[in-house]
């Protein structure tokens, strides 16, 4: 009975777990309400009462400025979009460097690629995985244009910090902000912090329209540009005349339009991230808690003064302390003992071992090829090292360390997590037994 999974015993649990779908009449009432409308989007690429989309919209971007407590509110069909808006919104020159997490989702560092600037990979924190401000330092240079933060797997980055770190060598900062709604920094929502916030509404994020994000600042020049590359900026420019060549920089707009649906279903899901973002934090005290018992575990760490969304709930494995078994081993034997999810059948148990590849390690950034055969934008550089070794606490957590699984969704019941809490302890009773 005792037999782990992976050598052929009976898994732990067998029925799925729950699916997390926040999903309700709310949502399906919305979306009938612009259906029956018949406004399915009011966009019009040109200098135009219609040039800042229909009325689902504009309530949804009022409604997230309000709620966030920032000036502007951007809508768009992606954050992928949403950031590759951010960037051309700077004002970024084919040549400039932009410091960038290595541990984030890939559209943080193409987004900087798009507008042909070279991105520069710094090392993340120990404790909380976010940009150390001591490697963003040694990398900045003459061609420093900004630093792109990321608030990865929820956690805010060290605010104080990079922003003073920025301001003294005038540099703008762009936080990606996809896995860390409703956090805070002090008083501050994540997402607010630095010149321009981006969050996502992609289906498996806290709350979602299915696609979508959302671009916040306080600034009223970037707010201006940014909605002018959401919808065909060089179209609408002409029709609203501008005061000098310079307003032109990087104007070649895009449609990154979101449409009334998928506002009309964000809204909703809006009112619905306060009690979702508590039921996460109660399901990752509880998780923590007991999976922390364990010696091999080191659990969530919290920056002092924030609070953390938990995109996952992220966790750290000594091999030393479970006799030199690996990470990797003990992780796969867990997830042997445990079920898919529902929704996600398509997808392997929800756990997992590091988070994504160390992006310099990607072949984009080895063969330094993105636009056409010469190595657009990276020839444009003769000093960048994408180098395995590059940032060596990435490297570390990625391969060695750092686990991280969705088990404290909005959704799970107590029952369902003690059956994730006894999966651990089973393997941890019989590691022995892992080949």
């Amino acid at each position: 009975m005792n037999k782990l999974a992976i050598n052929g015993g009976r898994k732990l649990r067998a029925e799925p777990f729950p699916a997390y779908n926040t999903i309700g009449k709310e949502e399906e009432e919305a979306a009938l309400r612009v259906l029956r409308s018949g406004k399915l989007s009011t966009y019009l690429g040109a200098w135009h009462a219609d040039f800042h989309g229909g009325n689902e919209v504009q309530s949804l971007e009022k409604e997230w400025a309000e709620y966030f407590n920032v000036k502007h509110a951007i809508s768009v069909n992606s954050a992928t979009s949403g950031l590759y808006a951010a960037v051309g919104a700077i004002g970024l020159n084919p040549g400039d460097e932009v410091i960038v997490s290595a541990y984030t989702m890939s559209a943080s560092a193409t987004a900087i690629l798009v507008y042909g600037g070279i991105p520069v990979f710094a090392d993340i924190e120990e404790d909380y995985y976010c940009l150390d401000v001591n490697s963003i330092r040694e990398k900045i240079t003459a061609k420093t244009k900004a630093i792109m933060v990321v608030d990865i797997f929820g956690q805010p980055y060290d605010a104080d910090a990079i922003n003073a770190l920025a301001e003294e060598y005038g540099l703008k900062v762009i936080e990606d902000t996809a896995q860390a709604p409703n956090a805070k920094y002090g008083e501050r929502y994540a997402g607010t912090l630095g010149d321009i916030g981006v969050f996502s509404l992609n289906y498996h994020k806290h709350i979602h329209c299915g696609e979508g994000g959302i671009i916040v600042t306080n600034d009223d020049e970037l707010a201006f540009k940014l909605k002018l590359i959401r919808n065909h900026a060089e179209a609408v420019l002409g029709g609203k005349g501008y005061n000098h060549k310079d307003e032109l920089i990087n104007m070649i707009g895009f449609n990154y339009r979101m449409n009334e649906i998928e506002a009309s279903i964000a809204r909703e899901q809006l009112k619905k991230l306060p009690m979702l973002f508590e039921e996460r934090s109660r399901n990752v005290q509880y998780l923590d808690e007991k999976l922390s018992q364990l010696p091999a575990i080191n659990g969530n760490r919290i920056r002092k003064n924030t609070t953390h969304a938990f995109y996952t709930h992220t966790l750290t494995f000594d091999s030393k302390l479970a006799d030199g078994i690996h990470r990797d081993k003990f992780i796969k034997a867990v997830s042997a003992e445990l079920p898919q999810t529902i929704l996600r059948d398509d997808s392997p148990v929800l756990m997992g071992c590091g988070y994504v590849k160390p992006l310099y390690l990607l072949p984009l950034y080895q063969e330094r090829i993105a636009f056409g055969k010469d190595g657009y934008p990276f020839n444009l550089s003769t000093n960048i090292n994408y180098g395995k070794g590059l940032c060596p606490v990435t490297e570390d957590m990625h391969y060695n360390k750092l686990f991280a699984h969705e088990f404290m969704r909005p959704g799970m019941k107590k029952k369902d997590m003690d059956d994730v809490v006894n999966a651990f302890e089973k393997v941890w009773t019989h590691r022995h037994e892992i080949c």
